[in-house]
């Protein structure tokens, strides 16, 4: 995620879902302004020093969380999160770690907002459906004249 703005939103319209090895605030996945709609997790990893206080530590829990994310399995729902790992993220068994962001992942909702109605306010309205093109020989024989 990119920006203050981006985590605040998911900050105060997330969900919280908490775990002995992290806490993972989470809301549905939106697209950014001009973006093409492609659902995908984006997900914000933040190690405050109050939890961590050494760099290295930061930087080592960060690495293992992005790794544990990158391989998990059954892959990621399309959301958009923050993920605050703890302590125990250092010294946790890496299948474990693996294990316990599958299982909290695996309550986000799965529903992803799109088209008409599916918000509340903004400009929520899907793209006007695109005709398909005929060939010009098939409309000569719809209007019953041969091509």
């Amino acid at each position: 995620m990119k920006g203050e703005r981006e985590f605040r939103r998911v900050r105060q319209h997330g969900a919280m879902l908490r775990d002995p090895l992290f806490t993972l605030r989470v809301t549905d996945y939106r697209p950014r302004h001009g973006e093409v709609w492609r659902p995908r997790a984006i997900i914000g990893i933040v190690v405050p020093k109050k939890t961590l206080r050494r760099a290295v530590d930061r930087n080592r829990a960060r690495r293992r969380v992005r790794e544990a994310l990158r391989t998990l399995p059954g892959g990621l729902p399309p959301c958009r999160a923050i993920l605050m790992p703890t302590p125990g993220v250092l010294t946790v068994p890496f299948p474990e770690l693996q294990m316990a962001l599958s299982r909290v992942l695996a309550q986000v909702p799965g529903r992803v907002k799109r088209g008409k109605g599916g918000g509340k306010g903004g400009n929520s309205r899907g793209a006007p459906p695109v005709p398909a093109a005929v060939p010009p020989a098939d409309r000569a024989t719809d209007r019953g004249e041969t091509p």
